[in-house]
């Protein structure tokens, strides 16, 4: 009987450990992940708004008199003087008339001459005379005319600026009922960015600037940045001078302009870019953008509780410029600890042993 009773212990004993070894392999491994430990930091956003860029003056060059292009003085691209010639209208037709009106002056002055004396003697009435002294200033009248259409065929450029295309050529004719322009002179030592925002925008940006009219919180609006088509953004600053007084009914977006100092002459009547509007912000959270998740049309942040289990939390952010990271504008809080390790593998409720690395080190390409 005692025989029996021991190997009944060690069979017992035997059964135990390795229930206990089966527990054990069954635990789940605790893995550690990165988080951060948000503060409030300070930032810059930049609003980006597709424009249009013109010169101060886009003025289209016709001809006034009706004529054959003789000459063309200037070429696409150059800069031209305010009174440099731009093109000679052929005036051959013009002179001839010119030379026949001056005669006409001469044959009128030579009446007037004589019937002058005549009328001074009571020989002949006065009104021959009038009648006379009429029809030479009829005649001198007339050969200004002439000259003033000879001098329109000399086009001269009304501004400083710089040459458009040229669709016509030396041989072409032309009028003033010419429906295509011979060039276009534009002044681009200042060039004019214009471009649309809706009206929470246009509000957005109204109440955050400093003033109290209007007007004075055009003024106080920060400078703005030019992206060019390349992608570059333009080494100098603009700055926004307008607002449509109101919204376009079609579209409720307000137009708004903003001017861009262009002494070397790089920006051009015609092109695009981009108009980059600044919003400093202070004390915000920011959060890497690799750190979230969308989810059904939300964004998701992972944070660790006090048990230092996994929770999913729906947040509200705007992108910061450089596709790196958002402002969080609701949804999480200082002091949060915020998965950055492990998005989108460790599951909600997951239980993880969180090395906590620093914030500032984290977001540092933004703050200020």
């Amino acid at each position: 009987m005692r025989k029996r009773y021991i190997i009944s212990a060690f069979v017992l004993s035997l059964s135990l450990l390795s229930c206990k070894k089966e527990e054990t392999a069954a635990a789940p491994t605790v893995m550690p992940y990165k988080v951060v430990a948000v503060e409030a930091s300070n930032t810059t956003l930049l609003a980006e708004y597709p424009a249009s860029l013109e010169g101060i003056t886009d003025i289209d060059i016709r001809a006034k008199v009706d004529g054959y292009i003789e000459k063309i003085y200037v070429q696409e691209g150059e800069q031209v003087k305010k009174g440099q010639l731009l093109f000679k209208l052929e005036t051959q037709t013009a002179n001839q008339e010119a030379s026949a009106s001056k005669a006409n002056i001469t044959a009128a002055q030579v009446e007037v001459n004589r019937l002058k004396p005549l009328v001074d003697r009571n020989i002949i009435s006065d009104v021959q005379l009038a009648t006379a002294k009429a029809n030479l200033a009829s005649a001198k009248s007339m050969y200004q005319g002439i000259l003033a259409k000879i001098n329109y065929a000399s086009i001269k450029s009304p501004v400083n600026g710089i040459v458009g295309s040229l669709p016509l050529r030396i041989g072409s004719y032309v009028s003033s009922q010419t429906a295509e322009p011979l060039t276009r002179i534009s002044d681009v030592s200042t060039v004019f960015a214009y471009f649309s925002i809706n009206e929470k925008q246009q509000l957005d940006i109204m109440m955050n600037a400093k003033g109290k009219s209007f007007q004075d919180k055009v003024d106080n609006m920060p400078a703005v940045n030019l992206v060019l088509s390349n992608g570059q953004v333009y080494e100098q600053k603009g700055k926004i001078q307008t607002f449509s007084g109101q919204a376009n009914m079609q579209t409720g977006s307000f137009n708004v302009r903003a001017s861009f100092p262009n002494a070397n002459k790089l920006l051009r009547s015609g092109g695009s870019g981009v108009v980059q509007i600044p919003t400093d912000l202070e004390d915000v959270i920011i959060i890497p953008q690799n750190a979230t998740l969308e989810m059904q049309d939300k964004r998701i942040a992972l944070i660790v509780d006090k048990d230092s289990k996994v929770k999913a939390v729906p947040i509200v952010v705007r992108p910061i410029p450089g596709g790196r990271f958002y402002v969080v504008d609701s949804g999480l809080n200082v002091n949060d600890k915020v998965l950055i390790e492990g998005v989108g593998i460790v599951a909600e409720g997951t239980q993880i042993k969180p090395e906590v690395v620093d914030y500032k080190a984290t977001i540092n390409p933004t703050t200020k």
